[in-house]
């Protein structure tokens, strides 16, 4: 019974490091890429150009390639 208490610790542990991490990282992407949108407007450069560039493939990103072509 103690070795499955510490494998279920373990799996746990993990886990929730891994969900830590994934936030952690989307939080820092989505930091960094404010930003790039910040300094672009600045420079006057289209923001939705900086967005669609860190590769989200939604919507907008969409029709904004379709409407520039």
């Amino acid at each position: 019974m103690k070795g499955g208490l510490a494998i279920g610790t373990a799996l746990g542990i993990c886990i929730v490091s891994i969900v830590i991490a994934v936030t952690y990282y989307n939080v820092k992407r989505d930091e960094a890429m404010k930003s790039n949108i910040e300094s672009a407007i600045v420079k006057g450069i289209d923001p939705i150009a900086v967005k669609c560039a860190y590769g989200h493939a939604d919507t907008v990103c969409a029709l904004y390639v379709s409407n520039k072509k």
